[in-house]
């Protein structure tokens, strides 16, 4: 995902660039390949609060030419919060830009509260792999805030998930190794690469393999998790890596409990197996980069998260 795309960035979306990637012997854990251990914390009187985490890039969340940019967003929400450490400031902006894809390995993350208000934060965090920049990100964490409740973005007129907690099938021809790790139910949107005269659209309910309750750290992921809607028009395979992300989280959500709790884990009362709603559309292409504007439902229409993104649009060799 970053302009250093020739070199291999985090990827958005599916490519088909995996099609002869080796399959994975089991699906992982998302709480345990995003997890990030404090190495240090500094806060002086006169300097922001900085603190250090290490965290390691698992191999089995790769799309395309490197780890799933949501991946890395994902492990970037995980330390902001960490860093925050303060339930009552949830998580409510995050801006990444990528740099460099990493290797699969230990990489560090820095992150700095730049200024903590009476309501809200400004934080930033720097990942790193042996000395190389890899992600820049920007962060805003605050209360609740008193205004009038106003909507006017209702969830597509969809049919709902399916009962059975499963993907699509065929999800995906040469599917990229990171989609073993989600749940995929797709209601909108023409089929990758065949060329279709249709809308630069995709929808699906989205959850992860494993079931967990809907948090910052999840919505993070999904915020990026489905093909770049440019593919339903394109004839040929493609990888789409982000130059940037960002991500608006409307409702704020508590942490996932840990593995093994009931499942009354819940998000508005629904259990943690319960799978969320996400369309992402995109509007023009041009010069090689496309946007991309999404929005995540929660199952009873509440807005959880709204994203958007700049990608590139890098055509892959045939054969």
């Amino acid at each position: 995902m970053p302009p250093t795309a020739p070199t291999g960035s985090p990827t958005s979306a599916w490519s088909v660039a995996d099609a002869k990637a080796p399959p994975l012997t089991a699906v992982g854990s998302f709480d345990r390949d995003t997890a990030v251990h404090e190495l240090s914390r500094l806060d002086g009187a006169q300097t922001p609060l900085r603190v250090e985490f290490a965290a390691d890039v698992s191999p089995d969340w790769r799309a395309g030419r490197g780890p799933h940019g949501g991946y890395i967003a994902a492990i970037l929400t995980r330390a902001l919060i960490e860093t925050v450490d303060d339930q009552s400031r949830a998580p409510r902006s995050l801006t990444i830009h990528y740099a460099r894809a990493p290797e699969p390995g230990p990489v560090t993350i820095t992150t700095s509260i730049e200024r903590a208000g009476r309501s809200l934060s400004t934080l930033s965090a720097r990942m790193e792999q042996r000395g190389k920049l890899i992600a820049l990100a920007l962060a805003a964490f605050s209360v609740p805030w008193s205004a009038p409740e106003l909507r006017e973005l209702p969830m597509p007129e969809v049919a709902p998930a399916e009962p059975v907690r499963a993907t699509d099938a065929p999800l995906f021809e040469g599917a990229p190794p990171f989609t073993r790790h989600i749940v995929v139910q797709r209601r909108i949107g023409a089929v990758p690469f065949k060329g279709e005269d249709a809308p630069m659209e995709v929808g699906a309910w989205l959850g992860l393999a494993e079931p967990r309750a809907i948090d910052a750290i999840s919505l993070a992921f999904f915020s990026d998790a489905l093909f770049s809607p440019p593919f339903v028009r394109l004839r040929e395979p493609a990888t789409t890596p982000t130059v940037d992300l960002t991500v608006h989280f409307r409702t704020p959500l508590p942490p996932a409990r840990p593995a093994g709790s009931p499942d009354a884990d819940a998000t508005h009362g629904a259990p943690a197996h319960q799978l969320c709603f996400a369309r992402f559309r995109s509007g023009l292409v041009q010069d090689g980069f496309f946007e991309e504007d999404g929005v995540i439902w929660a199952a009873d229409g509440t807005v959880l998260a709204q994203s958007r993104q700049l990608g590139i649009v890098m055509m892959l060799p045939i054969g």
